[in-house]
């Protein structure tokens, strides 16, 4: 099981807008608060995000080695749909508008947004069962 996420972010401020709300959308709870820092936590685990010192850069590069994003389950189709409604008002914008909510393919309803740091968050949508024998997760957006 995954302990925690930690994320170095180069506004706090800003990073507890948008994936604050996000988490807190998704059930998981505020954990963690000091004055660098801030952690959400569901079940055992949970993410941090941090304004750490030693930060060399100013905005996050999901398109560079290392983490290209974070996926998400959310519980149906309607629950996808008013999250990415609600999203823009907390700094997300939606990626691949063209190919929403099938970017990942026919078979897989998500959204892909990405953060005004450049961070991005897959939401997942729960199917009631895989559609016509495909197995959920094995497509990816074509451009990443």
């Amino acid at each position: 099981m995954l302990h925690h996420i930690e994320l170095w972010v180069p506004d706090l401020g800003r990073a507890v807008r948008s994936w604050g709300w996000l988490l807190e959308r998704l059930g998981y709870a505020p954990y963690q608060d000091w004055p660098d820092g801030r952690s959400w936590r569901l079940g055992e685990t949970y993410l941090v995000l941090e304004r750490s010192p030693a930060l060399t850069g100013d905005r996050h590069d999901r398109l560079r080695p290392g983490l290209n994003h974070l996926a998400f389950h959310v519980a149906s189709g309607a629950e996808l749909d008013a999250l990415v409604a609600e999203a823009p008002a907390h700094g997300w914008t939606l990626l691949f508008p063209d190919r929403h909510p099938h970017a990942g393919g026919p078979g897989h309803r998500a959204a892909y947004l990405e953060n005004s740091d450049g961070f991005e968050a897959e939401l997942v949508a729960r199917p009631d069962g895989p559609p016509h024998g495909e197995t959920r997760g094995q497509q990816q957006p074509q451009e990443r």
